[in-house]
C-alpha cells in the first residue's frame, strides 16, 4: 500500500477524499477510470448511426461528453436499460451492436492529468468484486463484447491472451481477469484497496458533536477495517466529501426461510460445490446433489454438476411453463446451454421415467424442512410430502445487497421506503443524469443499487456520476 493510500485510511487524515468508493466490481473500475483523468471526446469525423444522436453531437464539437448535457444527448434514445445515460453511453462505445452490427466506438480518450479527482476505490476482493467468487469455468450471460470497459475491449484482451470467446461469449474466470488486469492497465492500481470491508458510513461530526461541514456541504464519515494477511483486521477511518455505492447485489444470499437451512450440509453459493468436489465429499456414487432454484446461477449448478457426473435433484417452485422463468426469455441459439437446462427441467420430472441419467426435477415443490441425517423434506404439488436423501444441498434463489453499514440499512434511499431494497423492484432512489441520491446529497449510487444490472449499462451511471462529481470539484472554492 502506497504511504497515501496508508494516510487516507488513517484515522487521523486531516484532509476529506473527495470521494470514497465502495466496491470494485466493474462500476467502480469505471468510475475510478473517469475520475484518474480519462476524458472521452468524440472521434473527429466520426458519424454516428443514430441521426438525432449525430446531431446533438455535431452541435459541440471538441467538447468532451463529460462536459455536455448528458440529459439532452439521451432524451430519444431507447434500448434494454431504463436509465437514459446508460443507454447515451453504451450507444457511444456500441453504436449498433444491437443490429447485428460492429461500428467501432465514436469516442476517443484523453488523459488529463488536471482534471483526475483524488478517490479511493474499497473492495473486499481483487478488483473486479464478484466476479472473483464465481466458479471461473461458467460462460457469461452477456456476450462477451458487453462486458468490456471503456477503451480496452474484452476481444482484443482476450486475443493477446490467446483466448478465444464460445458462442461469442466469455468465461466468469476471464472476465474476472480482465477486469484485474484492466485497473493494472490503465494505471488505476493506486486508487484501490482490496480487502476493505465497511461497516459504517455516517455523518462525520465536528468537535460539538454537530454534522462537520466543508464548502458548506457535510462530510462522511467512512468507517471499516483492512483484512491482513493473517486474516486479522486492521481498522481505518477516513473522511470524504462524496460517497459512491456500487457493492452489486451478491453480499447476502437469499434464503428459504426454513428449519434446518443452517445445517453444514445447506450451502447458499456454487462455490461450497466446487470445494465439496476438490475435497471429495461429493462424488458420482455419492447421494444427489440437491439445487433449490429456477434462475441462472441454479442452471450454473445443474452444468457444473452434470460436468462431473454428479447425481442431482433440482427443485423449483414454479412451472416450467411459467413465461417468468428466465430459461423461456432467453434465445436458444445464443444460450445452448442454458436451453438444454430447461428442456432437462420440462422433460424430467419425479413422477415419469428420466431420460436424462443422474438427473431429476421437482417443479412446483417447497422446500419444508432440512433434517440432520442428510434428508430433504418437500411439498408437492398436490399438498403431499416427498422425502429425499441427499450428500448436500445449494438454495440458489438470489441475493440481496447489504447495506447494513448505512443508517436503517439504506431504507431511507429507495424509491418506495415502505418496501425492502430490490435491485429489480425497488431500487436506490437517484437523480437519473447524475446518480446521486435524491434523499442525500453527496451520496451516489451504481450499478444494480440503482437499478442496472448488466455490465453493459452499468458504465452509464459511472458516466453520470463523474460528470457530477467533476462539476462539484470545479465548483469547490481554494
Amino acid at each position: 500500500m502506497t504511504s497515501w493510500r496508508h494516510d487516507s485510511l488513517g484515522a487521523n487524515s486531516s484532509e476529506p477524499l473527495p470521494v470514497v468508493i465502495i466496491g470494485n466490481g466493474p462500476s467502480g473500475i469505471c468510475l475510478s477510470y473517469l475520475l484518474s483523468g480519462h476524458i472521452p471526446y468524440v472521434k473527429p469525423g466520426a458519424v454516428h448511426p443514430h441521426p438525432l444522436l449525430q446531431r446533438k453531437l455535431a452541435e459541440a464539437p471538441g467538447v468532451s461528453i463529460l462536459d455536455q448535457d448528458l440529459e439532452y444527448l439521451s432524451e430519444g434514445l431507447e434500448g434494454r436499460s431504463q436509465s437514459p445515460v446508460a443507454l447515451l453511453f453504451d450507444a457511444l462505445l456500441r453504436p449498433d451492436t444491437d443490429f447485428g452490427g460492429s461500428i467501432d466506438s465514436v469516442l476517443s480518450w484523453k488523459r488529463q492529468k488536471d482534471r483526475a479527482v483524488p478517490h479511493l476505490v474499497l473492495g473486499r476482493n481483487l478488483p473486479g468484486g464478484a466476479w472473483h467468487s464465481i466458479e471461473g469455468s461458467m460462460v457469461t450471460l452477456s456476450q462477451g463484447q458487453w462486458m468490456s470497459l471503456p477503451d480496452l475491449q474484452v476481444k482484443d484482451w482476450m486475443r493477446k491472451k490467446c483466448r478465444g470467446l464460445r458462442n461469442s461469449r466469455a468465461t466468469a474466470g476471464d472476465i474476472a481477469h480482465y477486469y484485474r488486469d484492466y485497473v493494472i492497465k490503465k494505471g488505476l492500481s493506486h486508487n484501490f484497496v482490496s480487502g476493505a470491508v465497511v461497516t459504517a458510513v455516517e455523518w462525520a461530526k465536528s468537535e460539538h458533536g454537530s454534522p462537520e461541514v466543508q464548502a458548506s456541504s457535510p462530510l462522511f464519515q467512512v468507517n471499516g477495517y483492512l483484512t491482513t494477511k493473517d486474516h486479522g483486521h486492521q481498522p481505518f477511518s477516513l473522511r470524504a466529501r462524496n460517497v459512491v455505492l456500487a457493492t452489486g447485489t451478491f453480499d447476502s444470499p437469499a434464503t428459504l426461510g426454513i428449519p434446518g437451512e443452517t445445517l453444514p450440509f445447506v450451502h447458499h453459493d456454487l462455490s461450497a460445490l466446487e470445494a465439496a468436489l476438490q475435497a471429495g465429499t461429493v462424488n458420482p456414487t455419492s447421494d444427489p446433489v440437491l439445487i433449490v432454484g429456477a434462475g441462472l446461477s441454479a442452471a450454473d449448478a445443474v452444468l457444473f454438476a452434470r460436468h462431473y457426473n454428479i447425481q442431482v435433484i433440482h427443485a423449483f417452485r414454479r412451472s416450467v411453463h411459467d413465461p417468468g422463468l428466465v430459461f423461456n426469455q432467453l434465445p436458444k441459439m445464443l444460450y445452448p446451454e442454458y436451453h438444454k437446462v430447461q428442456q432437462m427441467m420440462r422433460d424430467q420430472s419425479i413422477l415419469s421415467p428420466s431420460p436424462y441419467e443422474g438427473y431429476r426435477s421437482l417443479p412446483e415443490h417447497q422446500p419444508l424442512l432440512f433434517k440432520e441425517d442428510h434428508q430433504a423434506v418437500f411439498q408437492d404439488p398436490q399438498g403431499g410430502q416427498q422425502l429425499f436423501g441427499v450428500s448436500m444441498v445449494l438454495v440458489l434463489i438470489g441475493s440481496h445487497p447489504d447495506l447494513s453499514y448505512l443508517p436503517r440499512a439504506g431504507a431511507d434511499l429507495v424509491i418506495d421506503p415502505d418496501q425492502p431494497l430490490s435491485p429489480k423492484r425497488n431500487p436506490i432512489d437517484v437523480d437519473p443524469f447524475t446518480h446521486e441520491s435524491t434523499h442525500q446529497e453527496g451520496l451516489y449510487a451504481l450499478g444494480p443499487l440503482a437499478g442496472d444490472n448488466f455490465v453493459r449499462f452499468v458504465q452509464g451511471g459511472a458516466l453520470a456520476a463523474a460528470s457530477s462529481l467533476l462539476k462539484k470539484e470545479t465548483r469547490k472554492p481554494p
